[in-house]
């Protein structure tokens, strides 16, 4: 098990977004966080994070922050920002990096390979606005890679991207997946989105989480 959450409300300043949940993620799982807007996607997903306070409930956590990966919206992202794809990927290491006030041969590792991993080593030198949005998701996607590899939290990841980037990006998270990443995604797309997931968790009324042909069955 690599997260529970048990009789879990979330919401801002102690008043509630959510009606209760109960659900949980395990090695290798694919969650997709579904639901209308305004059902509380993203105040759980920063909940899960521990950026905001659970209203009631418990999460209960079997690895830690430092394994954990983050790729938040991308409207709240500089995409202006003057620094290289290297660099972004790099300062997903920050939180390894401690008191210390240089990265590390391990952490300049770390991030290159990650750069190889999602095929864009090449772009390492080139400012993030130069590129695609396609390739700036995947620099994004490497920094949060570096920061932690056993579990990743994604919010709405493909919402700026054009349908064959959008396409390109989901294919990358079914290889990441596949090869033991765990992957919790908020996501709008249910049609094309849901595709790779083994569970869903529908925030709203009524909740709903369980396996995605049970979620189909359902909701379809």
């Amino acid at each position: 098990m690599i997260f529970e959450a048990e009789n879990l409300v979330v919401g801002y300043h102690k008043k509630p977004v959510t009606m209760e949940m109960n659900f949980s993620v395990a090695a290798g799982d694919f969650l997709c966080i579904v639901g209308t807007n305004g059902a509380g996607k993203s105040t759980l997903l920063k909940t899960l994070l521990g950026l905001e306070r659970p209203v009631s409930g418990d999460i209960r956590f079997q690895v830690s922050r430092k394994e954990i990966g983050y790729l938040p919206q991308q409207n709240r992202i500089s995409k202006n920002f003057p620094a290289t794809a290297f660099e972004i990927v790099l300062s997903g290491r920050n939180s390894h990096r401690g008191w210390k006030p240089f990265y590390s041969a391990k952490d300049k590792s770390i991030a290159l390979q990650n750069m190889e991993r999602l095929n864009i080593r090449e772009h390492a030198d080139q400012c993030l606005r130069e590129l695609s949005g396609g390739l700036q998701q995947r620099v994004l996607l490497a920094r949060a890679l570096s920061a932690g590899d056993k579990l990743l939290f994604l919010d709405e990841p493909v919402a700026s991207l054009d349908p064959e980037a959008t396409a390109d990006f989901y294919k990358l998270l079914k290889t990441l997946n596949e090869t033991g990443l765990t992957i919790v995604m908020v996501t709008h797309d249910v049609q094309d989105g849901l595709e790779y997931a083994s569970k869903v968790l529908r925030v709203g009324r009524p909740n709903f989480f369980g396996s995605l042909e049970e979620y189909r069955a359902r909701f379809a």
